[in-house]
């Protein structure tokens, strides 16, 4: 065999492998963000009493992360969402909101670690339970204790409410988790899998 083709297939293999390996790196890298309609409910109202908690369970079974948003849904003439303290959400006292959303198609960002805190902003909805906590670990996957629903607890003195929302989403989006954004940070792959073809290559 002539040494150019024995060369030129070698070169050809370590292309192969160097862009498989940044396939399987990619992935690993990579971070999807979610948008979760709140409660798989096409609208933000107290729960029946046939499941009272529903949107404490629907919390419980859905992971969210850092980049993921909620999406509240109701009638803006009849309803509202607010964010409150852990206090203020055990005691169902809405007398100081740290965010008020009444447009009736409200997006909520998770860009902060920690526990987020909604009621109802209607009078008596909150102790009905139309209320929810959401927690989001840091983006190393760090959980935090989980809170104590206990109205005689004082709110944490260095806790943070974050109160950036995104944009109203556009009509006709379906289903619970539609991916809104890829974020990567596969660059330092595609850097290190160039340097590999180019030393490989000479």
């Amino acid at each position: 065999m002539h040494p150019f083709c024995f060369l030129h297939r070698g070169a050809s293999f370590r292309i192969v492998l160097a862009a498989a390996l940044l396939l399987l790196l990619g992935p690993q890298n990579g971070c999807w963000c979610y948008e979760y309609k709140v409660g798989d409910l096409d609208c933000w109202g107290v729960p029946p009493p046939s499941n009272s908690l529903l949107y404490s369970a629907w919390s419980q079974n859905h992971h969210f992360r850092l980049g993921d948003s909620l999406l509240f849904l109701y009638p803006p003439s009849q309803d509202s969402v607010i964010q409150v303290t852990e206090r203020a959400f055990n005691s169902c006292s809405l007398g100081e909101p740290v965010l008020n959303l009444d447009d009736g198609n409200s997006l909520f960002n998770l860009t902060v670690p920690g526990y987020y805190y909604f009621t109802s902003g209607v009078a008596d909805h909150c102790k009905k339970n139309q209320k929810l906590v959401v927690a989001v670990p840091s983006a190393n996957g760090t959980f935090f204790p989980p809170p104590a629903f206990d109205s005689t607890a004082p709110p944490a003195e260095s806790q943070s409410y974050p109160i950036v929302f995104g944009p109203t989403p556009a009509q006709g989006s379906s289903g619970t988790q539609a991916a809104v954004v890829e974020v990567s940070t596969a660059v330092g792959s595609v850097a290190a899998a160039v340097v590999f073809l180019g030393f490989t290559l000479m």
